[in-house]
């Protein structure tokens, strides 16, 4: 398996982006499951995104994106829009599972200039009863994030998944945490489904 280069992949925005490798902690609260709440957290603990609802938002509370799940979708189809929009011209991209009947999770993931979707731009493989995953890049074996759960006895004390994750260099972290939202959404059905 190899690591991307250091050039950098800014799906959401290259302000997420950083030369060196990023660790955050994703954590979500089991106790408040109807409106999706997670908190995103750097290695020292310091608050760097939320998720509130169907919105990612930075540290002032401003809506980064939108996620939104499609109605009827054999594959489970999220899209993700840009600040609060849900207008197709601020479309960034969408995931979907990469087939209805699944062991383990996997997801296709296609940007919105890839109208075709004949070939994913990244994809998503893992197990989600383990809480473990693998973002690659393009069809192929190139990685660009790993997830894994991390267990300690305040986290089961105070019903929290706490996910681990590794962004590789040069990768927009925040479309990572849009990744993880949308495989705990599936998972899970933390995040209300609306109408298209």
């Amino acid at each position: 398996m190899t690591q991307p280069e250091a050039s950098a992949v800014a799906v959401v925005s290259p302000h997420f982006c950083s030369p060196y490798p990023v660790d955050i902690a994703i954590v979500r609260k089991l106790l408040t499951i109807t409106d999706g709440s997670f908190v995103v957290t750097d290695v020292n603990g310091n608050i760097i995104l939320k998720v509130k609802g169907d919105h990612l938002l930075d540290t002032a509370g401003y809506p980064i994106i939108t996620l939104r799940q499609k109605l009827i979708s054999a594959h489970e189809r999220w899209q993700v829009f840009r600040g609060k929009s849900k207008k197709s011209t601020d479309l960034i991209f969408s995931a979907k599972r990469s087939s209805m009947l699944q062991f383990k999770t996997k997801l296709d993931v296609f940007l919105a200039h890839n109208t075709t979707e004949k070939v994913p731009d990244f994809k998503v493989k893992g197990s989600w009863s383990e809480k473990s995953c693998v973002i690659y890049a393009g069809d192929n074996s190139t990685i660009v994030a790993q997830m894994r759960k991390k267990s300690t006895v305040k986290s089961e004390l105070l019903g929290k998944d706490h996910f681990m994750v590794t962004v590789y260099p040069g990768i927009d972290y925040a479309f990572i945490v849009a990744l993880i939202v949308i495989l705990d959404g599936i998972n899970t059905a933390s995040i209300p489904t609306v109408p298209n």
